[in-house]
């Protein structure tokens, strides 16, 4: 029987508390193993319908979003990196989380991945399930998922979000 070897860890990020507690984990994993760790933020740009009108982000808006990811990918990457991470790559991709994830982690031959979780309840649960669900039943390698640490890790960040122009 052979041992574990961990070449190149994902670590798929949304900013969160939780996702913050996958970090940390990963970033363990990352230096017992001398793996790679890759963070990637999945967003997806918001679309609205309301009645007959559908409702686009504005360019300045996606660049500001952008511009804002950008930051904070910077900012989780070097946290990462004073976990003792070994090279720390950050990645951010447009698309529905779940999908993203799993092609990211498939073609870059990521031998692991380490997510946050938190659970859904009743009716949203039943209809929708969670990402890291939908990454667990999909993936071709194996997947952690990391409950938060507590229940004040489980409110999300507040951000601004600036007007939509409708077309």
């Amino acid at each position: 029987m052979s041992a574990i070897q961990w070449k190149r860890i994902c670590c798929p990020i949304d900013f969160s508390g939780p996702s913050r507690d996958a970090v940390r984990v990963a970033a363990d994993l990352s230096r017992q193993f001398n793996a790679e760790l890759m963070l990637l933020h999945v967003f997806q740009v918001p679309v609205y319908s309301f009645l007959d009108a559908t409702v686009f982000p504005t360019a300045q808006m996606l660049e500001q979003t952008l511009d804002r990811t950008d930051s904070l990918l910077a900012h989780w990457q070097r946290e990462a990196e004073q976990l003792g991470a070994r090279l720390v790559v950050a990645a951010k991709a447009d698309g529905v989380p779940a999908v993203e994830i799993v092609q990211f982690a498939r073609d870059n031959k990521c031998d692991l991945i380490v997510m946050g979780t938190h659970g859904h309840t009743g009716v949203k649960h039943a209809l929708i399930g969670s990402v890291a669900e939908k990454v667990v039943r999909t993936a071709d390698c194996p997947v952690i998922t990391i409950r938060p640490s507590n229940q004040q890790s489980l409110q999300p960040q507040t951000q601004t979000v600036p007007e939509a122009v409708s077309s």
